[in-house]
């Protein structure tokens, strides 16, 4: 009696025919992707030079740029004496061109401004640049009106 209790609790093997039909099925499917992957999609739907449309290539409307005197701003936030060389162009709709112009010194006043209250880490720090460029090309926005400088070009950034 004591040999059959122990046969009745012996666990039963399980069959191994799922896993492998599921590891068929995977490698099946990442050989297929990887053929589509690789040989850049069905031919079905390639089209030739010849029977492919024109592409319209949209011209550039009528821009100018508008360069910004260099700033040289003393950062005297640090422990040693650092300085930031900047200097920048807007880029601006040809037909506000005078009008921007016209406020330059304004413009300068507000980076000048915003550039000094930067902190040092912010401006050492290479992915704050993006930041602070949006930063500054709003604000150079409030001044010169709304729809007259498309973007901010920053020409130099050197902190020395």
């Amino acid at each position: 009696m004591a040999e059959e209790e122990g046969t009745e609790d012996a666990p039963q093997k399980r069959s191994k025919l799922p896993l492998i039909i599921g590891v068929l099925v995977a490698l099946i499917g990442g050989g297929g992707a990887f053929y589509v992957t690789s040989s850049g999609g069905s031919d079905a739907g390639e089209e030739t030079a010849e029977t492919a449309p024109e592409k319209q290539i949209e011209p550039l409307g009528e821009v100018s740029f508008v360069p910004l005197e260099p700033l040289v701003i003393n950062l005297a936030q640090s422990t040693r004496n650092t300085h930031l060389r900047f200097r920048a162009n807007l880029e601006v709709d040809t037909a506000y061109v005078t009008d921007v112009e016209t406020v330059l010194p304004r413009v300068v006043d507000v980076l000048n401004s915003y550039l000094r209250a930067v902190s040092v880490q912010d401006l050492e720090d290479p992915s704050s640049l993006i930041r602070i460029r949006a930063q500054m090309l709003r604000r150079v926005q409030l001044v010169t009106g709304e729809g007259r400088v498309n973007d901010l070009l920053i020409m130099e950034f050197v902190l020395t």
